[in-house]
């Protein structure tokens, strides 16, 4: 043991060295546009996933704290065995209508609703066909199935059309792509990847976890947004970013593969039912999108003016329309030393760096979120534009 952790020291510091070390900042309050942080600092959360600021919605936490006196803390058990209450039900019910699908089941994250998927759906005699920049769960999901594996580049078409055209021997192929990609804030090209399936008789899977409540005329995501809901057969998604905060996710399709997925998929059948109080909490952030769409008319408000504006004083963006903003750096030790210069200005921003994006393409991820005020934004830019000239950026 003492051989490995000298290894493994070795290992930490290499990283350390590079710029690539993963510190975490201890945060004293609850999540929101402002947050307080070491010696009680009050700073600006620029990097939370909290894009429609509901993350500590009064509303919210008195049906998460209802949900607790109602349904008790936790289940302590797993859904087959005496782990279902009404609310899990309900809320799958919801989520079902929300998406236009027949079915949904819920998992404890969206990492083990990807993870349970695809082993449980395919085996030797499919292809998987994977976008190249997919999230993690997708890739880990897919490295458990014993189907056969293909990859196109991020958002390339004519690459995805020839890997169709090749596998037209298997008997399933299922298309599986992030419906935004978290590092770049793109959206997928799902108006064209549906044609294709429907072309060469393929299924869709889209994780929609950067979409999910926000992205869409009706904010039902990225599939919403390119008006192919219907189109696309399975949606992943998770609870755990616009739609409260919390945790948990979920897999809606068809009745056929939500009740398989039951039946086989092993992060389901061996994860504790996810808690009373998420799924309370969850039923009432559905309502409020669905009910008052200002949140989102205000997240697209904020997006724009920051797009705008970080643009204008002569940084490099990756271009789109998410409230997810790449402020590209390239240096992984300029970027990480950005980061810890922002957050003496005031801004909570990280740095990403390889493995996380690719070698030189180090970046500031910045994310907008509809709580926060013009003057935050504006404060921000400042802050931005400061950083920028000390280190010869702009």
């Amino acid at each position: 043991m003492n051989e490995l952790n000298k290894i493994l020291q070795k290992e930490l510091d290499l990283i350390k060295k590079n710029g690539l070390y993963k510190s975490e900042r201890i945060i004293h309050s609850p999540q929101d546009s402002e947050i307080r942080i070491n010696n009680n600092k009050k700073v600006l959360n620029f990097c939370a996933n909290n894009y429609l600021g509901l993350s500590n919605h009064p509303d919210i936490l008195n049906e998460s704290i209802n949900g607790i006196k109602k349904y008790g803390f936790g289940l302590s058990s797993v859904r087959f065995i005496c782990g279902t209450q009404s609310i899990h039900e309900q809320l799958e019910k919801q989520i079902s209508n929300f998406l236009n699908k027949e079915n949904t089941i819920l998992y404890t994250s969206c990492y083990d609703a990807n993870g349970g998927l695809f082993e449980t759906l395919f085996n030797e005699k499919d292809a998987i066909i994977s976008d190249q920049l997919n999230h993690a769960s997708i890739i880990d999901g897919v490295r458990l199935c014993k189907a056969n594996r293909f990859r196109y580049s991020n958002s390339n078409m004519h690459e995805l059309e020839s890997i169709l055209k090749k596998t037209q021997n298997f008997e399933h192929r299922i298309i599986t792509t992030d419906g935004v990609f978290s590092m770049d804030g793109f959206i997928a090209k799902l108006d064209r990847i549906t044609d294709l399936a429907e072309k060469y008789n393929a299924i869709v899977h889209v994780d929609d976890s950067h979409a999910t409540g926000f992205i869409g005329p009706n904010g039902k995501g990225s599939a919403d947004y390119h008006n192919v809901l219907n189109k696309v057969d399975i949606i992943t998604s998770t609870l755990g970013k616009a739609l409260g905060g919390a945790s948990g996710g979920f897999t809606s399709a068809s009745n056929e593969i939500i009740n398989t997925l039951r039946q086989k998929s092993r992060p389901y059948l061996f994860s504790n039912s996810l808690a009373p109080n998420i799924v309370c909490a969850s039923l009432i952030a559905l309502e409020i999108i669905q009910n008052n769409r200002n949140f989102q008319k205000n997240l697209d408000k904020n997006t724009s003016f920051f797009r705008k504006e970080i643009k204008n004083i002569g940084f490099e963006i990756k271009e789109g329309t998410h409230p997810i903003i790449p402020i590209m750096i390239k240096d992984a030790k300029i970027a990480q030393n950005f980061a810890k210069e922002m957050l003496e200005y005031g801004i909570y921003v990280i740095a990403f760096s390889y493995p996380v994006v690719p070698k030189n393409e180090s970046r500031i991820r910045v994310q907008i979120s509809s709580a926060h005020t013009e003057q935050q934004i504006q404060f921000a830019i400042d802050a931005f534009k400061k950083c920028g000239k000390k280190y010869k950026l702009i």
